[in-house]
């Protein structure tokens, strides 16, 4: 069997595609270790991505001049106002399509497509390139950005010029696919579609991934150690796990000389959440991390991880931390919106709290700690579900439909 990935990001930081796109490569191999693997890597800038963990036969990188022509920058501004298409977008996308189009896909069994980012640049270069025809695009995140959950832009005709054409990638592609059972719902209906919208979820594999040169890690300073990780961005609410935190450190001495919170945040957020929560020592804001380092610190020091959905009421993606953090065998508890994708995949309600509801979570919160402080046993809040066997069957099942 041979299979060829043609991927926009294998970094080892910086975003959560290059992590779930690199543990895809590991878990295709773990199973089919007989088969032919190929990559073509398309990125934007040069960067140290450590190819050669990888476990594939080959891999042919091209870092893709992107730089707009001021000439098609200055029609440009004209352009997109009368026709509502934007001659900067096509430029981009008219150089993917032409390595796209380079590409010998005949000899493979199956192609990827993967997407990374939120404009979806390399599946949206391969509309009308043959290519596509024969290629299962992956979703990482929804298409257009105005229809993500948690955002809060204005709808453009710009906008809407993205939808009709994503709506010719879909119908054009052999299969699609996404990392959740909602998204790949919603976005069946969305476009339309006569051809089923996959499911396959993200993947983690720490054999691609180099931790022999971390940084020294920020020893903990009380017993137990509650960690966050990311960005805050899409309706996540990090401001009612806090204050529900806050409160039970305030009305608690031994949590008070017990516990902290450490988060290590991307984004703005860093500057107005330490100035709300200067006067809680408990409380720790620092800047994040890359990945490796972040790995490190939480699965050798943190007791209680955290993950947080997009909201306030609805949630279809799944958080690209979620592998991971899967794979430490932690205690994590998830502030969920009422309708989530984790929702979905974590079964036990100690592990799941609402995100408009301080005082369930910290309710949650408490009892996580009280029984951490009691145990240190692996816990499995996402059973088997980012399991290779689990992997393997379910790719079985996109591999023999798409057929």
């Amino acid at each position: 069997m041979k299979f060829l990935i043609v991927v926009q990001d294998l970094r080892v930081m910086g975003t959560s595609e290059g992590i779930v796109s690199r543990s895809f490569l590991a878990k295709l191999r773990i199973a089919y270790p007989q088969a032919i693997i190929d990559v073509v890597y398309l990125k934007h800038h040069p960067s140290d991505d450590r190819l050669d963990l990888l476990p594939v036969d080959s891999i042919e990188t091209y870092v893709l001049d992107l730089k707009i022509p001021f000439f098609t920058k200055w029609i440009n501004k004209i352009y997109w106002r009368l026709f509502h298409i934007s001659l900067n977008r096509k430029y981009i996308h008219k150089m993917y399509a032409s390595y796209l189009s380079k590409i010998d896909y005949q000899k493979y069994d199956h192609i990827f497509i993967r997407s990374s980012g939120l404009d979806h640049e390399i599946i949206i270069g391969a509309k009308d390139v043959p290519i596509l025809k024969s290629a299962i695009i992956n979703f990482h995140d929804p298409y257009p950005i105005f229809w993500y959950a948690g955002n809060e832009m204005p709808i453009s005709n710009l906008e809407i010029f993205k939808l009709k054409e994503m709506y010719e990638v879909v119908k054009q592609a052999k299969s699609c696919m996404s990392p959740a059972s909602l998204l790949s719902g919603d976005m069946q209906h969305l476009y339309g579609s006569k051809k089923k919208f996959h499911v396959l979820p993200h993947q983690y594999d720490n054999s691609v991934f180099d931790f022999s040169t971390t940084a020294g890690i920020l020893k903990k300073d009380k017993k137990i150690s509650i960690s966050y990780h990311g960005a805050i961005q899409f309706g996540r609410n990090i401001d009612v796990l806090l204050d529900a935190y806050a409160e039970l450190v305030e009305t608690n001495s031994s949590y008070r000389e017990n516990t902290e919170f450490v988060l290590r945040l991307r984004g703005f957020d860093n500057k107005r959440l330490s100035e709300k929560y200067s006067k809680i020592t408990n409380i720790v804001i620092l800047d994040n991390l890359n990945f490796p380092d972040s790995s490190k610190v939480q699965a050798e020091q943190a007791d209680v991880l955290i993950i947080l959905e997009n909201g306030p009421i609805y949630s279809n993606i799944l958080v690209g931390k979620a592998p991971f953090l899967a794979s430490i065998n932690k205690p994590i508890l998830c502030i969920a919106p009422e309708r989530s994708e984790i929702r979905r995949l974590i079964t036990d309600e100690q592990y799941i709290a609402s995100c408009t509801d301080q005082q369930e979570i910290k309710q949650k919160l408490e009892n996580l700690i009280v029984n951490r402080m009691n145990s240190d046993k692996a816990v499995y809040p996402f059973g088997d579900y980012f399991s290779d066997e689990n992997f393997k069957k379910m790719l079985d099942k996109i591999l023999t439909k798409s057929s």
